[in-house]
């Protein structure tokens, strides 16, 4: 749900709210309550990442980066969808070439917790693609060996292999 729906939902729940209380229908005005604590909560906790998530599936990348821009503070998202934002916005950034500002949100990413070692890959994979195009190999090759540590799949295992014969042919 975005921003402004969940402000809207929340007016009229507040209208529902105050007719309960006004005809004493006290059960039903703590299920609104309920209802509308919730709201705040998604907004704060859970932002518009998963809708954001949804767009960078389809690669609508504009409306990811307007549906993250709806996020005014990621630090008060939790971690579940914080690795996510800052994933998303370091994919972003890389698209316009800012590369020290999507590396700052993938290395953010990094050291968030992620559930499949293969989206930890990717975001590992991704720091070692951004180092190795300022060349600075020695960083490449710690995140390529911290990648390799984790259970990737076929494709980032043939990407890593990829940045690793990079690395050689400049060394």
């Amino acid at each position: 749900m975005t921003n402004q729906a969940r402000k809207i939902v929340i007016a009229i729940a507040i209208a529902f709210l105050l007719y309960a209380i006004y005809a004493k229908h006290y059960n039903i005005a703590v299920y609104i309550f309920g209802g509308i604590a919730y709201l705040v909560w998604s907004y704060l906790k859970e932002g518009t990442v998963y809708l954001a998530t949804q767009a960078f599936h389809k690669q609508d990348y504009e409306k990811v980066k307007r549906l993250l821009a709806e996020i005014k503070n990621p630090d008060r998202l939790r971690k579940g969808r914080r690795n996510f934002y800052e994933f998303m916005m370091g994919n972003i950034l890389l698209k316009e070439e800012k590369i020290d500002d999507a590396e700052y949100h993938f290395q953010l990413a990094s050291r968030l917790p992620w559930r499949r070692d293969n989206e930890k890959g990717m975001v590992l994979i991704n720091l070692a693609s951004i180092n190795l195009r300022k060349k600075e190999y020695d960083r490449v090759d710690g995140y390529v060996a911290a990648a390799e540590k984790l259970k990737l799949t076929a494709r980032q295992q043939a990407i890593l292999d990829k940045i690793k014969n990079e690395v050689n042919k400049q060394k």
